[in-house]
């Protein structure tokens, strides 16, 4: 029998006969590795490998990167490969794992609701989804009978079995039950003659898979919701219900995820701004458009002055720029070509045209081109709290975190290629620092490369761009921050870093953006008198720690769930009387801590102190003072606070310096 030579991850070689499995591999190397493998990873020696499509590799999706490609257990090794099994420890196993969860999911759909017509089910985070026709809408009692089928057929380990037709059999067999979206699908996407499909007991789909060996461990899941959606996501076409679910390897991960989603929904800052006063979106003056009331718009100024007091700290000139100008400007820029459809329209004045600004640099692109600039000038740092202003469809838009209007604390360094390293580890630095302050400590790093095999999709010469990102590492390497590479995601002027913090329940929000740009110092001509004499093209870093002011405040509020530490909280302090016999005594500690530079609320209301401290409460209010007869007696108060409770009686002084203290350090409770 002829023989086929399997590489193992480890380097060792298994010569095995020509149509083994990756199961057969997997039991002659451990039966614990057979019992845990779902799928397996495969890589064609010889040749061009996978990229050929030939032999084992057709019928299959396309490549990945590396060149390898997934294959079920069962799907037999036609020629020599390298073989990697993989478990649940594996991420490509938890998206097959997915996928099949959603083959299941039709399975389920397809028995109770016999006439559906078939879209498409693909995995996704967390979960995955199925498409279906059908004239009546699906209730939340369809989604429990559903669910309820889908353990039925789960717990039958029904097989996933690969199956090859003939493509005109395969159109016959959707167009004999009329599944005219699959029939579509098998047009466009099967270009060879045989095309593969999958089964799960009853159940038949068009799809190159992999799949896991069965349904026996897909226990863990939960329908979700149900959404409408277009067809291919193009209006006009027909339109689908589209069921959500989540997955998980097991029943603790499923739990964890869905008190995840009920934490975020507690957050929701939509919900936590109306709630707290902080801030709204007015219809009649168009979505996307952020009102700050009061309270919000104090905690923004308290947000606002900490940076600009840090950027002056760190050498940073702030500058203001109009929030229009001519449309040629951005011609210059070539935002015009590229970033268009993001743009408001432009606005006719005295014949010409200007257009609102949706990015900060090109008006601080001005001010350096302002005057010609020596190296001993450099570097220069312009900072700005710029509002821009940004074309988003109606249906992205999302409280604070998706808008038209926004703030951004924008910077951009112009520097010599020598100052790279120090301005690079300086931004990093920063952004630390405004982690810290604000109360994060977790984060994650990506350094974005770009793709040396297509440089033609990139401004700047090779030598600019490995300067540039040899800089950027070595800054992560110095300053011992892991990173993730991601090569091919710079922007096509240059290479960047982006940190992102990780908030109270886990979530991971892009913040921080450090970016060098070989594109417009070149477009408008910057220039530097270097130290030779000669006119030099100065580097240019675009430099965001916020990213945006409503955007980062979206992510405080969902952090803190609206329970902000007290250097930030707009009423940091609620006096409590219990009566109207102590209104003079609460009138003068009022008074007091508001002369020590405290936020403080006075409740005066004819209401009893049990609804008095609820409100508070409710408010998030840090600190309750309940002031009684014993209280002013004792010239004391008796101190509560939102989450440790009862603190106990304290003398006004000792609290007003304590509350200064923590205030001062910004503490984070």
């Amino acid at each position: 029998m002829e023989q086929i030579h399997v590489t193992l991850p480890d380097g060792s070689v298994k010569d095995v006969p020509k149509g083994s499995t990756p199961i057969d591999i997997a039991k002659s190397i451990s039966p614990r590795l057979a019992d845990a493998a779902l799928v397996a990873k495969v890589y064609a020696t010889g040749g061009n490998g996978a990229k050929e499509k030939t032999g084992i590799f057709s019928n299959s999706v396309e490549p990945a990167e590396d060149g390898s490609l997934l294959f079920d257990l069962r799907r037999p090794l036609e020629q020599d490969v390298k073989l990697q099994i993989l478990t649940e420890k594996d991420p490509d196993a938890l998206y097959v794992f997915r996928h099949s969860a959603a083959h299941l999911m039709a399975a389920a759909v397809t028995e109770l609701y016999p006439d559906v017509k078939l879209g498409i089910g693909p995995p996704v985070d967390n979960g995955f989804f199925y498409e279906f026709l059908r004239e009546q809408p699906f209730t939340p009692e369809d989604l429990e009978k559903i669910e309820k089928k889908m353990h039925a057929l789960a717990a039958q380990d029904l097989k996933n079995e690969r199956k090859l037709l003939p493509k005109a059999e395969a159109l016959k067999l959707y167009q004999d039950s009329k599944q005219l979206f699959k029939c579509e699908l098998i047009e466009e996407k099967a270009d060879e003659p045989m095309v593969s499909f999958y089964t799960t007991g009853q159940f038949i789909d068009f799809c190159r898979g992999p799949h896991i060996p069965s349904t026996k461990r897909i226990q863990a899941f939960k329908l979700m919701s149900v959404a409408g959606a277009y067809w291919k996501g193009q209006e006009g076409n027909p339109q689908l219900q589209r069921i959500y679910a989540a997955a998980f390897y097991s029943q603790k991960e499923l739990d964890e995820y869905l008190h995840r989603l009920e934490e975020a929904k507690r957050r929701d800052h939509r919900k936590l701004g109306a709630e707290l006063d902080l801030f709204s979106i007015q219809e009649e003056a168009g979505p996307g458009l952020i009102f700050w009331h009061p309270k919000g718009g104090l905690i923004r100024t308290l947000m606002e002055n900490w940076l600009r007091e840090e950027l002056l700290k760190r050498g940073y000139d702030l500058v203001f720029t109009p929030h229009i100008m001519r449309l040629d400007l951005w011609k210059t820029s070539g935002h015009t070509n590229f970033y268009k459809e993001n743009m408001f329209g432009a606005v006719e004045v005295e014949k010409a045209d200007y257009q609102l600004k949706p990015m900060n640099c090109p008006g601080h692109i001005l001010i350096y081109k302002s005057k010609l600039r020596s190296y001993r000038d450099l570097p220069v740092r312009l900072a700005e709290l710029g509002t821009v202003y940004r074309y988003e469809r109606s249906g992205v838009l999302h409280g604070l975190l998706r808008v038209r209007g926004f703030t951004q604390d924008d910077a951009h360094i112009f520097c010599t290629p020598q100052q790279i390293e120090a301005e690079a580890e300086a931004c990093v630095d920063f952004a630390f620092a405004v982690m810290k302050n604000f109360g994060f400590d977790k984060f994650e790093v990506e350094l974005s490369d770009w793709d040396p095999k297509h440089p033609e999709s990139y401004a700047g010469k090779p030598e600019d761009w490995q300067r540039a990102t040899s800089a950027l590492a070595s800054t992560m390497a110095r300053m011992k921050i892991p990173y993730k590479l991601m090569e091919g995601e710079a922007a096509f002027y240059g290479p960047k870093i982006d940190v992102k913090l990780i908030d109270a329940i886990g979530r991971s929000w892009q913040l921080t953006t450090v970016q060098f740009d070989f594109n417009l110092p070149a477009r408008f001509g910057l220039e530097y008198v270097g130290e030779d004499g000669a006119r030099h093209q100065p580097l240019m870093v675009h430099r965001a720690l916020l990213g945006s002011v409503e955007r980062f405040f979206g992510i405080l509020i969902e952090h803190y769930a609206g329970a902000f530490p007290l250097w930030l909280a707009p009423v940091q302090v609620q006096i409590c009387p219990v009566s109207e016999k102590v209104q003079d005594y609460a009138k003068h500690i009022h008074e007091t801590l508001k002369n020590h530079g405290i936020r403080v609320h006075l409740d005066d209301r004819n209401e009893k102190l049990p609804a008095k401290i609820r409100d508070a409460q409710l408010q998030k209010i840090p600190y309750m003072l309940v002031v009684g007869p014993r209280e002013a007696e004792a010239g004391a108060v008796s101190v509560r606070h939102r989450s440790k409770g009862d603190l106990g009686p304290r003398p006004i002084a000792d609290l007003v310096a304590a509350l200064q203290q923590e205030i001062e350090k910004r503490t984070i409770q």
